[in-house]
Order: structure tokens, then C-alpha cells, then sequence
């Protein structure tokens, strides 16, 4: 099974150069990934280098914490489209599901999805801070704003994708928005299985080279 075109090509770290976002968009193109996925201070560059090819560039929006406000979400969201981004992957007000507050939570989402206005969205839930119901909840809140996917983490905190986290996600969802395995996710073996057992539909992470080399193994 080919994954290249399930990869969100990854790189986030703060300290990524110019040099190093550049590379990752030659390896995004001779491997033919989804889409490159870099911070917001990168779309513009990955824009201007991918456009003779059909990688997408995605950014992420209130990352990696989700505390943000609603309001800079926004704007963070405009500008990152403006800037070439046609994928936002946003990180949800966790505190705020954790407490139960679940308008702020949906008005949060639908901020960005409203500034978004038909790109592609993806909220990020970050599971390992989240119970089995807190996860749920966020999927379902997810659905009721109509986004296209939920993803289960940053690639920051404490872990990341799960096998167990993703089945419970798509099982949630349903089909009414894809799931994103993100963080974690290393080997050709993990990613055949997040996608043909749990039902992911796109992967993200730093190790797409390895990974798609692993299907010639």
C-alpha cells in the first residue's frame, strides 16, 4: 500500500531554518506527500516552492497550546491563508473542555473554521491530557461545527497518537470528518496499521522519509 499522499510532511521545532523548511519541501516533492506541515512564520516560503507541485502546505493555529483567544485564532488563520496555507490544523481550548465549558470550546472551533471560509481545517484535541469521554465530547463538538478532521496531538506534550485513541475517533466520527494520527507515528508498520485498522485517513509526522522507504523493506 503506497501512504505517500496519507503524510502531512512535519516539521515544527522552533528552531527550523529557512535551509531545513526548504529541504523538507524537496523531500514533500519527490515523494509526493499530502502536504508540508510548518509554523506560520514558513507558509509563505513552502507557498512560493510548492506551487508548481500538488503538495499542499498546512500550518498550525494556536499552537501548540490551544490558549490563545478565539479572536487571534482568527486572525492567525486569515494570515496563514493570505500567506499561500490551504490546510490549518488548530489546536482546541483545552482547558476549557476539560472544565466543560463546551460552547467556548465549539465557538472557539467555529471561529476558525468561520476565518478558514471552505480551506481545510483539522482540530488538534491532544489526548494524552484528555480522558476516553473528554475525547468523544471534542469529536462530536467537531462534527456539530462541520470541520474536516479531528487530529489526536501536537507532537509537544507528554505523547502522541495512539492506536487505541485513533479507532476511538473514527469510531466516533463516523465518516463525518477524518481522523489525523499525528505524533509518534514512525515506522511504515505503525502508519499501514493507523490507516488499515484504525482508520486514519492522513498521518502527520517528521519521519514521512523513513516511513514511505519502509514500504521497500
Amino acid at each position: 500500500m503506497k501512504l505517500n499522499k496519507y503524510i502531512d510532511h512535519t516539521l515544527l521545532k522552533p528552531e527550523a531554518t529557512e535551509e531545513q523548511i526548504s529541504n523538507l519541501c524537496k523531500e514533500a516533492i519527490k515523494y509526493d506527500f499530502a502536504s508540508v506541515c510548518v509554523n506560520p512564520t514558513h507558509v509563505k516560503l513552502c507557498a512560493k516552492l510548492l506551487k508548481e507541485s500538488d503538495v499542499k502546505v498546512c500550518t498550525v493555529i494556536g499552537f501548540p497550546l490551544g490558549a490563545n483567544t478565539s479572536a487571534v485564532k482568527a486572525f492567525e488563520t486569515k494570515d496563514a491563508i493570505a500567506n499561500g496555507a490551504q490546510e490549518v490544523d488548530m489546536v482546541i481550548n483545552i482547558g476549557a473542555l476539560k472544565e466543560k465549558n463546551y460552547d467556548l470550546v465549539k465557538e472557539d472551533i467555529k471561529a476558525v473554521y468561520d476565518a478558514a471560509n471552505h480551506t481545510l481545517v483539522k482540530v488538534i484535541f491532544e489526548n494524552c491530557l484528555l480522558t476516553k469521554e473528554e475525547i468523544v465530547k471534542a469529536c462530536e463538538i467537531c462534527m456539530e461545527v462541520g470541520v474536516d478532521y479531528v487530529k489526536t496531538s501536537t507532537g509537544f506534550n507528554k505523547s502522541g497518537a495512539t492506536f487505541e485513541d485513533v479507532k476511538l475517533m473514527a469510531d466516533t466520527v463516523k465518516g463525518k470528518c477524518k481522523v489525523k494520527a499525528a505524533g509518534g507515528v514512525r515506522t511504515y508498520d505503525d502508519a499501514i496499521k493507523m490507516v488499515n485498522e484504525c482508520h486514519a485517513s492522513r498521518i502527520g509526522t517528521s519521519a514521512g522519509v523513513t516511513i514511505v522507504d519502509g514500504e521497500h523493506d
